[in-house]
C-alpha cells in the first residue's frame, strides 16, 4: 500500500495530531483536509501541517490513499456517504472515535467494508481542538485497530506501518471486544470522575470547605471530568449497552465494600484493596493511555520571598520550559510543598536531576 496522499475530516486534537505527526515524519506527503471551523483549517495551512484546506468535501479527496474521519460520529456518518462516491479505487477509510460497533454498522450499511479499517487511538488530553494538537501526542501510545474481515493484507500491513511510524504501537481487535474493553478502562471512569466531582459539590456546605480542602487524590481522579462534556455525552450514547454493563457491575462492587465497611469486616477489605494494588502496581504504564499524562515533580521549598523565582532561574538557565506551577496546601498523598508540571517525561527527568545537584528534595510523580 503505497500512501502519497492523506486526507483528513476533522481537525481537531486527534486530527490535527496524527497529521502534525506525519507532516514531521514524512515530510513529503501531501496532507488535506477539510473543517466546519475555518479557524482551525487556517491554522494547519499556516503552520505548514496541511498542503491543502477544504470548506467542503468534493474533488480535492479523489487523490487520497487513505481517508481519517476525525470528526464526531454523527458527521463521520453523513461525510462517508459523501466520501463513497467520491473516493478513488484503493484508498483505505478509517475513523479514530473511541467506540466502534456504530461506525461499523454505517460502514456495513454503506457497503464500506472492502475499504474501511477501524481506528482508535488511545491518546488525548482534557483540553481540545487543533490549537492543543501536539505532533508527538500518539508516541508510545496504543493504537487499536478494528478491521472488518473484508479488506486484504496489504491494508492492514499499510495501516500499521503507518501507525508505527509516528511512534504509536498497534494492537488488533474486533470491534464489538474493542467497545467491551474501553467501556472498563475508559468510559467508565470518565462517568466515574463526572459523578465523584457533582457528588461532592452537591454535598459541599456553603462555606464550600470541601472544594477547598480536595487534596491531591481527589485531584487525580477527577482531572478528566475536565474533559468535553459534549463529547463524552456521545460516547455514553453510542456505546450505551457497554456502559451500562460494566456502570451494574461497578456498582454492585461498591455495594459489597459498603456492606463490608458496615460489617466492619476488616479482613475482606484488607484483601481487597490489597488485590487491587497489587493489580494496579502491575500495569504497564510505560505506555500512554487515553488522555495526556501528567509529567509532575514536588519540590520541598522554603516559605520566604523569592524561593519560587530562584527555582524558576533555575530551570530557565538550563532551558528547560515549565508547563505549569502550583503551590501545594494540602500534601496528602505526597511530599513536596511545590508542583511543577512539564510537557514530557524527559523534561521533568532533566529538571529533577538540576534541581538535586542544587541540593533540592525532589520527589517524583507516579
Amino acid at each position: 500500500m503505497q500512501i502519497q496522499t492523506v486526507g483528513f475530516i476533522g481537525m481537531g486534537l486527534i486530527g490535527g495530531s496524527i497529521a502534525k505527526a506525519l507532516r514531521r515524519v514524512h515530510p513529503k506527503l501531501t496532507l488535506i483536509g477539510y473543517n466546519r471551523s475555518k479557524e482551525s483549517l487556517e491554522q494547519a495551512l499556516q503552520d505548514g501541517t496541511l498542503n491543502r484546506g477544504y470548506e467542503t468535501i468534493g474533488e480535492g479527496f479523489q487523490t487520497c490513499d487513505i481517508i481519517f474521519l476525525c470528526a464526531p460520529v454523527t458527521v463521520n456518518q453523513e461525510c462517508m456517504k459523501v466520501l463513497k462516491d467520491i473516493m478513488k479505487p484503493g484508498c483505505l477509510l478509517t475513523d479514530v472515535g473511541s467506540v466502534k460497533t456504530t461506525i461499523h454498522q454505517v460502514v456495513q450499511e454503506l457497503e464500506l467494508e472492502e475499504v474501511f479499517i477501524g481506528g482508535h487511538p488511545m491518546a488525548g488530553s482534557e483540553k481540545f481542538g487543533y490549537a492543543h494538537a501536539d505532533d508527538r501526542l500518539l508516541e508510545n501510545a496504543y493504537y487499536i485497530l478494528t478491521p472488518t474481515g473484508r479488506g486484504t493484507g496489504e491494508q492492514m500491513q499499510g495501516y500499521s506501518d503507518l501507525v508505527k511510524s509516528i511512534g504509536a504501537i498497534p494492537i488488533v481487535l474486533d470491534y464489538q471486544e474493542h467497545d467491551r474493553v474501553t467501556a472498563a478502562v475508559s468510559h467508565l471512569p470518565h462517568l466515574m470522575a463526572y459523578t465523584l466531582v457533582n457528588f461532592v459539590k452537591e454535598s459541599d456546605g456553603p462555606e464550600g470547605l470541601m472544594r477547598q480542602l480536595a487534596a491531591g487524590g481527589f485531584r487525580d481522579m477527577t482531572r478528566i471530568a475536565a474533559s468535553s462534556p459534549e463529547m463524552w455525552q456521545q460516547i455514553c450514547s453510542e456505546n450505551r449497552d457497554q456502559v451500562l454493563g460494566m456502570l451494574m457491575s461497578y456498582t454492585t462492587a461498591l455495594q459489597r465494600v459498603g456492606e463490608a465497611v458496615a460489617a466492619e469486616d476488616a479482613g475482606y477489605l484488607t484483601e481487597y484493596f490489597g488485590a487491587a494494588r497489587k493489580y494496579r502496581n502491575d500495569m504497564p504504564f510505560t505506555y500512554r493511555g487515553s488522555m495526556d499524562p501528567l509529567h509532575e515533580l514536588y519540590v520541598e521549598i522554603a516559605d520566604e520571598p523569592g524561593a519560587l523565582s530562584i527555582i524558576v532561574t533555575i530551570l530557565g538557565a538550563n532551558h528547560i520550559s515549565i508547563k505549569n506551577l502550583r503551590i501545594r496546601n494540602n500534601r496528602e498523598g505526597q511530599d513536596g510543598a511545590l508542583a511543577i508540571s512539564f510537557d514530557s517525561k524527559s523534561a521533568a527527568e532533566q529538571a529533577a536531576e538540576v534541581l538535586q545537584k542544587y541540593n533540592y528534595t525532589v520527589y517524583k510523580r507516579s
